[in-house]
């Protein structure tokens, strides 16, 4: 394809979206389609066509439109604004139809109302074609401007241009390590090697964590430029995406956009008429937490068992096949366009001085307004519970926020104006991580929370090595005693004990990372864990210590 052709594609849809009067773009993400979306999709079409206003009116699936707490959502734009309606059923879809649609009188009682502090803070770009792309479609996604950025890339840039931008842009890995992708793409890029492989990462296994898929289900095009733009500055011609195989609806439309872009050349050979050539293959993973890590998913891809290996060599040096291979995450991958777009300054301009751009989050947990956000770095806890989410619901009070799933730590209502980005996440002990984000109140048992994380990492480790497969167990069984009230002094001073020795002798960052629930809650909440050792009592309510069930265990 050439970029006249391009142009073209984008002429014909925005000339058919310009005769439409109004568009309504009804959340197709997994979240909504759980609560009915589907059924309110059809409703809609269904509404329109009776009332014959085809030929006025655009209805097209969408990526997720952020309140997820409130689906099915529906987003209507005509002349008079863009209006948000929430829990939209059947029946309110066609009265959304026949009275914003047909007449321009919004549907009052239907409107999402109150949540303009929602979006208020947020500044989308990795999310900013939700409610104006349709993910099925890529003539929708090519009218919004998806892959000029890579024309831009192979035709007015050399490889260490492309790498320049990243790196002035100041983007580190969005996966949870916060390494600058710009280092990553410049190893990749020098190092020796037949052939070199990119790789996007998408086995996202936090609990709570729904990130990597809503962008997926979302803008799979997106994350493929951004894929077909990094193998042009690192030298590669082959890509994988290793995706969860519970995330059925991500696959399915990575499927058809993967087709789409190789109908239309923007992956295959000689990519937009150029000498490019790039082709993009799937992997489905079958749930291993394990597997996010680097070296554990390169195994995996290439047919092994997948656990990790010892590093050095790192996969930018000796990664699949024993070639150099760029891995990254969704998200890193998402934010490459808009950076070649714009250029890596504009990019570097937000956020903080050592943590750029935005980061997507996903609120859940004991909070009013559940869902996708995508913030600047450096935004405060505070500000992203209380403005953006609304805060704690039924009049409970803030207790703690877990940031990094597994591998992260919860933190404390003292430190609600902590700047969220990574250094001062690991100044209080957590980490960015991906992006989950878990809000719990007073009626959460902290002691609980770290067993729960506790039996995760347990049931997640691979077993290659001791530490994590001995200690995690280990560990679990303690907390298990302490919230049934048999715990002693003695068992928490091996518990901290066993986290530091988890912490310096395991192989990969599961069990490096897994004492970090523990050891934070142990940090901030000492007197719970002293209160179930030493008084016999859960001070949440929520552990079986002091009860007939904990007495029968002691018995």
């Amino acid at each position: 394809m050439s970029i006249e052709e391009l142009r073209e594609i984008q002429e014909k849809e925005r000339k058919a979206r310009a005769g439409k009067r109004c568009r309504v773009a009804v959340c197709s993400a997994a979240s909504c389609q759980s609560s009915g979306g589907d059924v309110t999709r059809k409703a809609m079409d269904a509404a329109v066509t009776e009332a014959s206003l085809g030929d006025d009116v655009e209805v097209f699936g969408t990526g997720c439109l952020g309140l997820c707490h409130a689906g099915p959502l529906l987003q209507v734009s005509d002349d008079a604004g863009t209006h948000l309606y929430h829990h939209v059923d059947e029946a309110g879809a066609r009265r959304i139809v026949n009275e914003h649609v047909a007449k321009g009188t919004p549907a009052g009682d239907l409107l999402a109302t109150g949540v303009g502090a929602f979006f208020e803070k947020q500044r989308p770009i990795v999310l900013e074609g939700s409610g104006r792309i349709d993910p099925e479609r890529v003539e929708s996604c090519v009218a919004a401007g998806a892959y000029e950025s890579l024309y831009k890339a192979i035709t007015e840039m050399t490889p260490a241009d492309v790498i320049h931008e990243i790196t002035v842009s100041g983007l580190r890995g969005r996966g949870g390590g916060g390494y600058p992708t710009g280092l990553k793409w410049s190893t990749v890029f020098k190092a020796k090697g037949q052939r070199k492989f990119v790789v996007c990462n998408a086995d996202e296994g936090d609990p709570g964590a729904f990130m990597d898929r809503s962008v997926l289900e979302g803008d799979p095009h997106r994350v493929l430029e951004g894929m077909a733009i990094a193998a042009y500055a690192v030298g590669a011609e082959q890509g994988y995406i290793y995706v969860r195989g519970e995330y059925p609806l991500a696959i399915e439309r990575l499927k058809k956009a993967i087709k789409q872009a190789e109908r239309l050349e923007f992956l295959g050979t000689r990519i937009l008429d150029t000498g490019f050539n790039f082709r993009v293959d799937l992997r489905i993973g079958a749930g291993a937490f394990v597997c996010g890590e680097e070296t554990a998913l390169i195994a995996s891809v290439e047919g092994r068992r997948g656990t990790p290996r010892p590093r050095p060599p790192y996969p930018a040096v000796m990664g699949l096949w024993d070639e150099p291979t760029l891995i990254n995450n969704v998200e890193t991958y998402a934010n490459v366009s808009a950076i070649v777009h714009h250029g890596g300054a504009w990019y570097a301009s937000i956020g903080t001085e050592k943590s750029k751009g935005t980061k997507v989050f996903a609120l859940a947990g004991k909070i009013e307004r559940t869902g996708l956000i995508e913030v600047p770095m450096g935004l405060t806890l505070r500000e992203i519970i209380f403005d953006i989410g609304g805060g704690i619901p039924d009049g409970h009070a803030f207790k703690a926020a877990q940031t990094g799933g597994p591998s992260g730590g919860c933190i404390p209502a003292e430190h609600l104006d902590l700047a969220v980005d990574y250094e001062s996440l690991g100044s209080v002990g957590s980490i960015m991580g991906s992006g989950g984000l878990i809000v719990m109140d007073e009626t959460s048992c902290m002691v609980d929370v770290a067993k729960f994380f506790m039996e995760f990492c347990r049931h997640e480790s691979c077993g290659k090595c001791v530490p994590c497969r001995a200690g995690t167990v280990q560990m679990h069984r303690i907390l298990e005693k302490i919230t049934r009230g048999t715990g002693t002094s003695r068992d928490l001073e091996m518990l901290e004990q066993l986290c530091g020795l988890l912490k310096e002798t395991s192989l990969c960052g599961l069990g490096q990372t897994a004492p970090n629930p523990v050891v934070s809650t142990l940090r901030y909440f000492r007197d719970e864990y002293l209160a179930h050792i030493e008084e016999r009592r859960c001070p949440a309510g929520v552990c079986p210590v002091g009860t007939a069930e904990a007495a029968e265990v002691q018995a």
